[in-house]
């Protein structure tokens, strides 16, 4: 529910042309406990006023010179993308209330005021405006838990898929390859540490790969200690071989962890498009193949995909 300091807290513009009235809405507000209250006699203003402000509501005036009520929803519907007008209008005239809530506006007060009646719509309205962003936070809140690993932060499974189908589009669209780095074997992590403090280093190799790539790279962690980088593109195969040393050497760099130095290794496999697969499924394959094939050869090891042996770091750089 929505306490009563979170609705006179809420921020709310009044719009009239006429100076009186503004003063007279702004008066009542501010006896009735509201604190942040904000005021334009200019029409053509609001838009931007509230782009900055993002207000929680608008008491709207209908009737202005030069742009009217109506054209200012208008206006305002370019800025909510949802479509959402936190309006309430002010009118003197009958037969616009139900033309102000067709065009968008959420309530109505007549003119000459009725302070209790205005009070009141203006609390109920507050409520509910209150309510649905909490539900659009959580809502949001909740597709970012959907998309995205609670330890890490990183995209997880489902939003790798969605960047590599993109991934792949845009490589086929330009001619230019792209690839897929499979990443994992850090379990020593937990087995000599535990899993809190495993955890914790998780994360900060997470940080160490996302350092490590490009900004169009989409580094994800898909389960335990294992993590996914997509490449948008690159132009040589140098460029593919620079950057997976790169990542092995980031990764193997001492983490300075509860008081001493923690070394850890990794093992790199890699798949690359059209050569390995042409669409998602084939190239995760191809780069988890090319994985266990570096596992094998010991630590800090990469191997390509469909290459006869795996290559070591030191021989990448």
């Amino acid at each position: 529910m929505v306490n009563l300091s979170d609705i006179l807290n809420a921020s709310i513009l009044i719009v009239d042309d006429q100076e009186a009235n503004v003063q007279l809405l702004g008066e009542m507000l501010r006896e009735g406990g509201y604190v942040c209250i904000s005021a334009t006699t200019d029409p053509s203003a609001v838009c931007e006023l509230h782009r900055k402000n993002r207000y929680d509501l608008i008491l709207l005036d209908l009737k202005m010179p030069g742009m009217d009520g109506f054209q200012v929803m208008e206006a305002l519907k370019e800025t909510e993308a949802d479509g959402y007008l936190p309006v309430l209008v002010i009118t003197s005239l009958h037969d616009h209330k139900l033309h102000a809530l067709a065009a968008g506006a959420k309530d109505f007060v007549a003119k000459p005021f009725d302070l209790v009646e205005v009070k009141t719509r203006i609390h109920n309205m507050l409520e509910v405006r209150l309510l649905y962003k909490r539900l659009e936070q959580h809502s949001r809140e909740q597709e970012t838990l959907a998309l995205h690993d609670a330890l890490t932060g990183l995209p997880n499974r489902r939003l790798l898929m969605d960047r590599l189908s993109l991934s792949i589009a845009h490589a086929h669209r330009n001619g230019l390859p792209m690839a897929v780095m499979d990443l994992d074997d850090f379990k020593l992590i937990n087995d000599t540490l535990g899993h809190d403090a495993g955890d914790t280093l998780l994360s900060m190799v997470a940080a160490r790969l996302v350092a490590a790539v490009r900004q169009e790279d989409t580094v994800a962690r898909l389960s335990g200690d294992e993590y996914v980088i997509a490449l948008w593109e690159y132009s040589h195969d140098d460029d593919l071989a620079k950057l997976a040393a790169k990542v092995l050497q980031a990764v193997s760099q001492p983490y300075d962890f509860q008081g001493r130095s923690v070394g850890i290794t990794a093992s790199v496999g890699v798949g690359i498009y059209p050569m390995h697969g042409e669409d998602v499924e084939t190239l995760m394959k191809s780069a988890d193949m090319a994985l266990y094939e570096a596992k094998r050869t010991g630590k800090n090891a990469c191997c390509i995909a469909a290459r006869a042996h795996p290559v070591a770091v030191g021989a990448l750089t």
